[in-house]
């Protein structure tokens, strides 16, 4: 008797999903706890494994829309695997809609996304060659570009202050290489949108209509910060096992501004201010899918090195779709760095309901004026910082505080550390 493949519930409230991607075609063996399909919620990615071992039948195909509880295939369960003159042919129509892997079945066989298996079918990749760097060893569309791309490849792009940050601020996603349009080609494309972005979209307008949204901008002289960070990092590499980014600065110093001004830290909820005696901060992530915001727990009680280990953790896991819900919620205070695209500034949006963003840029030396030596004209690497508020619960002057405590932090990173 068929056993039915069911969508599980992503999480508390989410009733909504959409299909994506298969990973084994209608008619393949699969076994027993294989990761079959993935589904995408408007908050996280589920991978769905075989519920028994035998051959696999797809009901709902790569993004139909279903709900919570709706069966998207089945598995006719076998005492062993059939071999591959026993294994009944896939129909014309199931064959259009997942091409079969092109590796062999068996032991050494390709776990390939059905992108990639038609993306390494149109350049001629050989599947059985490749090593997947996604979950369970998948091969994924970059891995398969990586393949396809010549081995001379371009230039390196030129290197910044903010590729120097470390892993701990470079928490984005660099865009998916795509093929450049022929000159004069007038092909237009459409893509339906990840149920991820369109809730990003949804709750970005909804900020904008309900929070008296304001930014205040100042910048930051970075050499202070730089200084310290290569006179330890390698120290502190080998300590702690992960890299001294920029990002643990600027979270000590949010963590201590946010003291200093608690309405900052607070929701609104109906007519009452609530204020959160923790600090959860929520940092925003770019993936492929959308943009995701995982929370650094308790930030107020963390090191350096326990900050720096969580967000690469956060980051990588948000980059491989296996956060969870509760990790992505519940957040008091968000920073965002657009610096690692080369933004130079930026308005940033409020994350519902939290009532402060921190926007950081990139790092540029500028010509300023030095602080010791009135009137002398200096070049220092400056960042510009934009601090985004709900004008109902956090006043100006608040603002232009926290922003200015934000600086000073990180002018003057020793005093952090020292706890002053």
């Amino acid at each position: 008797m068929p056993v039915p493949i069911t969508i599980p519930s992503p999480g508390e409230s989410i009733t909504d999903v959409v299909v994506g991607p298969w990973h084994k075609a209608s008619g393949e063996w699969v076994q027993k706890d294989e990761i079959i399909v993935e589904i995408e919620s408007d908050k996280v990615t589920l991978e769905i494994p075989a519920p028994e071992s035998g051959l696999l039948h797809r009901v709902a195909e790569d993004g139909a829309e279903m709900t919570v509880g709706d069966v998207i295939g089945s598995i006719e369960p076998a005492a062993q695997r059939p071999t591959a003159a026993t294994v009944q042919p896939v129909t014309a129509a199931q064959s259009n809609a997942a091409p079969a892997p092109s590796a062999p079945t068996g032991d050494g066989e390709s776990k390939a996304t059905s992108v990639a298996r038609k993306l390494a079918a149109d350049r001629g990749v050989d599947l059985a060659h490749l090593a997947g760097t996604g979950s369970s060893g998948r091969i994924t569309k970059s891995d398969v570009l990586a393949a396809a791309a010549p081995q001379a490849g371009p230039d390196p792009p030129r290197r910044t202050a903010a590729d120097e940050e470390g892993p701990g601020l470079s928490t984005h996603l660099a865009p998916t290489p795509s093929a450049v349009p022929a000159p004069g080609d007038r092909a237009v494309r459409r893509q339906r949108m990840s149920k991820l972005r369109r809730r990003v979209a949804e709750r970005l307008v909804a900020a904008q209509h309900t929070a008296a949204m304001l930014t205040t901008f100042n910048e930051a002289d970075m050499s202070g910060v730089i200084r310290l960070r290569k006179q330890h990092k390698e120290e502190f590499l080998q300590k702690h096992g992960v890299g001294l980014g920029f990002m643990s600065f600027f979270v000590k110093a949010c963590v201590s501004a946010l003291r200093q001004f608690p309405r900052v830290n607070a929701y609104i909820v109906g007519n009452e201010i609530e204020y959160h005696d923790y600090v959860d901060i929520s940092i925003a992530v770019g993936t492929e899918k959308g943009l995701v915001v995982p929370v650094i727990r308790n930030a107020e009680v963390m090191s350096f090195a326990d900050i720096e280990k969580t967000i690469l953790d956060l980051a990588t896991r948000a980059r491989e779709s296996k956060l969870a819900l509760e990790e992505m919620t519940g957040g008091t205070f968000t920073i965002s760095n657009g610096g690692v695209y080369g933004s130079m500034l930026s308005t940033p949006i409020l994350n519902p309901p939290q009532s402060g963003i921190l926007g950081m840029h990139n790092i540029t030396n500028r010509p300023v004026e030095d602080p010791d030596t009135p009137g002398q004209v200096v070049l220092r690497p400056m960042m510009y910082l934009a601090l985004s508020y709900d004008h109902r619960i956090v006043d100006g002057a608040e603002a232009v505080g926290f922003l200015v405590h934000v600086k000073n932090c990180i002018e003057n990173p020793q005093r952090m550390m020292l706890g002053l």
